[in-house]
Formats: structure tokens, sequence, C-alpha cells
């Protein structure tokens, strides 16, 4: 049996199949990454919900894996060389999680780096951009009187999806035939700006063909489905 002692969020969460992979994360954009990923590949995993509406993820055993204080994060039992590894950040999680089972993350180096350039940019550009449309459109921000801030990001996310948009002229998925871990870093935010957010209007989303499409064939995959629901959040 794996010893996860050794990590203190483990005391706040206790593990119940310490062999298995320990997810702690909340069904958001960022945090379904992770629990679609791991759908995906069908790693064994045992996830934990962090109430982020609690401050949960501000505690010190929380902050003693990410000290950033935000989620998803994951003790790996079996990390490298066989010893216990916690691991934070989505895309890192993403990029390891791929390189540990040969998934979903192509071996050919150009293509490697390619989707990992995708990665990258999601998490550079559309996470922080579409977040902050949802603040100032959906959250506190909409009652600013000033909708210079809004505007200025529903402009970059307009001009962002148009990317995304181009990208997927006559392919599938970001990288063609291919589903990567850049379809899984993108799909929940997409589906959280057009509807949790409902920010299509403000983004002219009805203006774009490939990107609702393809949105539309991964909320089908039934990995995706799975893990856009854990952990279940608090009722």
């Amino acid at each position: 049996m794996s010893d996860l002692a050794a990590f203190p969020i483990a005391r706040r969460w206790p593990a119940q199949h310490p062999e298995r992979l320990q997810l702690y994360s909340l069904p958001t954009p960022n945090g379904v990454k992770v629990s679609i990923m791991l759908e995906e590949i069908g790693l064994p995993y045992e996830p934990h919900l962090v109430d982020i509406g609690k401050n949960e993820s501000q505690t010190p055993e929380f902050l003693s894996l990410n000290p950033n204080g935000k989620i998803p994060a994951i003790i790996d039992p079996d990390g490298p060389d066989g010893e216990p590894m916690g691991l934070f950040e989505s895309g890192a999680i993403l990029v390891y999680l791929a390189e540990k089972t040969g998934k979903l993350l192509p071996a050919d180096p150009a293509r490697r780096y390619e989707t990992l350039a995708w990665v990258f940019w999601q998490m550079g550009g559309p996470g922080p951009m579409f977040g902050q449309v949802g603040f100032f459109h959906k959250f506190a921000g909409r009652d600013y009187e000033d909708k210079r801030p809004r505007d200025r990001y529903a402009a970059e996310s307009k001009r962002l999806l148009g990317v995304l948009e181009g990208r997927l002229e006559g392919r599938q998925w970001i990288m063609g035939d291919d589903y990567t871990i850049a379809d899984i870093a993108m799909l929940g935010w997409v589906r959280n700006l057009v509807g949790f957010y409902e920010a299509g209007g403000l983004v002219d989303y009805a203006r774009l063909k490939n990107v609702p499409a393809w949105l539309e064939r991964g909320l089908a995959r039934p990995a995706v489905q799975r893990g856009l629901t854990i952990p279940a959040r608090p009722q």
C-alpha cells in the first residue's frame, strides 16, 4: 500500500485508495481538464472535492501541495522512480499524465511540440481572458459602471476564438485527426464562456462555424461527460 503520510494534504482529505492517483479539484474549467484526462486515459484515481467557496484551497494542507492555492493538484503514488510525487498547474498535470501513459500526446517530436504550443496558448490566452469575461459579465464586475474593462476582455476573447476557429478549419480536432491534451485544455473553457458565463453574444460566438462543431464533438465524448462532473459539486 502506498504511503502518503509525507503529504499534509492527505490528512485533510484522507485517501480511501492510497494506491491510486489522488486528485484534489472542483469541476471548474481548469479542474475538469484533469478529471477529463483521467477519464480518457483510464488511469485509476480517487477524487477529492476542494470547495473553493469555503476557501479550502487556501488551507495550510492544500498550500503544502500547491503554494499558489489553486485547483487542480494531484499526488501520484507511483511517480518517477516509483516514488510518490505531488504536482500542480493543470497544464503541467496534462503533460505529465500524457507522458506517463503514452496517450493523447503525439510521440513524433514535431507534433508533440506543436501540441504543447496549443496547450500553452490555452494557459496564457483563453483561460485568463475567458475568466475575466466571466467576472465582468456575470459576476461582481457586471455592476461596474465603467464597461471598458469588460469590453477589453471581450474583444480579446473574440480574437482568441477567431484563432481557434482558423486552426480548426478543415480539422476535427486541434491537431487534426488526433484528439489530444490540446483539446482537453480548451473544452471546459469554451463551454463555460458560452454556457455558464452566458457570454456568447458578447464575443459573437454565433458567427463561428468550426468552434461550435468542435465543442459539440468534444462534449459528446463519454469521458468528457463524466469528467465534467468530477468531483461532484457540494449540494
